[in-house]
């Protein structure tokens, strides 16, 4: 069961991380353009990029489970992030009674935004990972030098 937990956790992480950035493209309409929407945009799109993250996460667990990031490839990264983000777009468009307009306009949009987002949280994870490791070298180079 901890195994479990640890990747819902990894879930939810996923989700937030990608909120972030959503939220702040939801800024850009106001700032920007000067246009001042009734609807608040950068909560829409926070909620919606934390969607994304949760199901990119899913996925990946799912169909990479064995896998570390540093054997991974960019393209299949992204790949999958494309995928969450039809897969979101579906889900959107079947609770919305969207028609197919809509859906033809909204799918694409959704899969590039999520194999942006699943490419720079490699690329973060990749950073993150060397950073530990050349910190990590340092200590144990203390410990394992002479003494």
């Amino acid at each position: 069961m901890g195994t479990w937990l640890r990747r819902l956790r990894g879930a939810i992480g996923m989700g937030v991380t990608w909120a972030v950035p959503w939220s702040a493209v939801g800024i850009v309409p106001r700032l920007v353009l000067g246009y001042n929407p009734d609807a608040p945009f950068p909560i829409i799109l926070g909620v919606f990029g934390f969607l994304a993250g949760f199901i990119f996460a899913v996925l990946l667990a799912l169909s990479e489970r064995r896998r570390r990031f540093d054997q991974m490839s960019l393209p299949r990264f992204a790949a999958w992030g494309a995928v969450g983000g039809l897969l979101l777009a579906a889900l959107f468009a079947r609770a919305v009674s969207f028609g197919w307009g809509e859906v033809l306009v909204i799918a694409p949009t959704f899969a590039v935004a999520c194999a942006v987002s699943a490419s720079g949280s490699l690329a973060l994870a990749r950073r993150a990972e060397r950073r530990q490791l050349s910190d990590g070298r340092g200590e144990t180079a203390e410990l394992t030098g002479p003494r």
